[in-house]
């Protein structure tokens, strides 16, 4: 089973640039979004010229146009469906899906987009008590086979910022924040881009669209599959499908794909 996830950076402007198409042509079977940003009625028109058109679609919008929104399309039939993370209800940065495989297996596949946050304010109060309700999910789904993937607006450690100097006490490299992802990991669930990469500087997953900093890999590591025990063992490949260069980028996030070895 392939999966691959992306921040869209809105799904329109996606399908403008080429992003499905080129999300189409690496075979997936499972595909989650974030920052879809649009109704469901904009999700299916920007769909339906696609490979996708026929594909299961789960999808959580926004409260507000124009942001946030999550999704999961699949090719394999969706057997259940949640739009809403315990707490934090209508957000449009949470669904579920349980997907199940032509060989008989189900795997709940997750997309989430975490708040960026900022230190010292309600927003950070806010992205905290988020990620806490996930501990609280993970906690329950840990021993099936389960995915966790998105946009969590957090690098875990050093290897996963390029200026990581330069951005000590801010939002999406913090202490705390990275605690949360630190507990998950010693609870059994794997961040499979790091275990696939080894211990080396990214590779990086969302580079400004401003100067040069996608040319000078000057990026962060901010998007994430991270795979229950029992899934993680099934990992056979993984890697970040960077633009090849700045013209061809179709987001401001390169999509994280990962083969596992279900049927």
């Amino acid at each position: 089973m392939r999966l691959i996830t992306a921040n869209v950076n809105g799904i329109r402007a996606t399908v403008r640039r080429g992003g499905l198409d080129w999300l189409a042509d690496q075979a997936p079977d499972v595909v989650t979004l974030q920052e879809v940003r649009a109704t469901p009625e904009q999700l299916e028109s920007a769909l339906a010229p696609t490979a996708f058109v026929d594909w299961q679609v789960v999808h959580a919008s926004g409260p507000a146009a124009g942001r946030a929104g999550v999704a999961v399309l699949s090719r394999h039939p969706v057997v259940r469906r949640s739009l809403d993370l315990a707490d934090h209800p209508d957000l449009g940065r949470w669904v579920e899906a349980d997907i199940a495989t032509p060989g008989g297996a189900v795997i709940t596949v997750i997309s989430t987009y975490v708040f960026t946050g900022e230190a010292g304010t309600e927003r950070q109060v806010e992205k905290l008590a988020y990620l806490d309700t996930i501990s609280r999910r993970l906690a329950t789904l840990r021993d099936g086979h389960a995915v966790l993937t998105g946009d969590l607006n957090i690098c875990h450690t050093q290897r996963d910022l390029k200026n990581w100097k330069g951005n000590r006490g801010k939002s999406g490299f913090l202490p705390e924040e990275q605690s949360r992802l630190s507990e998950w990991f010693d609870d059994g669930w794997v961040d499979v881009g790091r275990a696939y990469a080894g211990d080396v500087d990214g590779p990086y997953t969302w580079w400004s669209w401003r100067g040069q900093a996608f040319d000078n890999d000057t990026g962060w590591r901010i998007d994430y599959q991270i795979a229950s025990p029992s899934l993680a063992t099934q990992v056979k490949h993984a890697e970040v499908g960077r633009a090849a260069s700045y013209a061809e980028r179709w987001s401001d996030h390169a999509a994280v794909i990962v083969d596992y070895a279900v049927d």
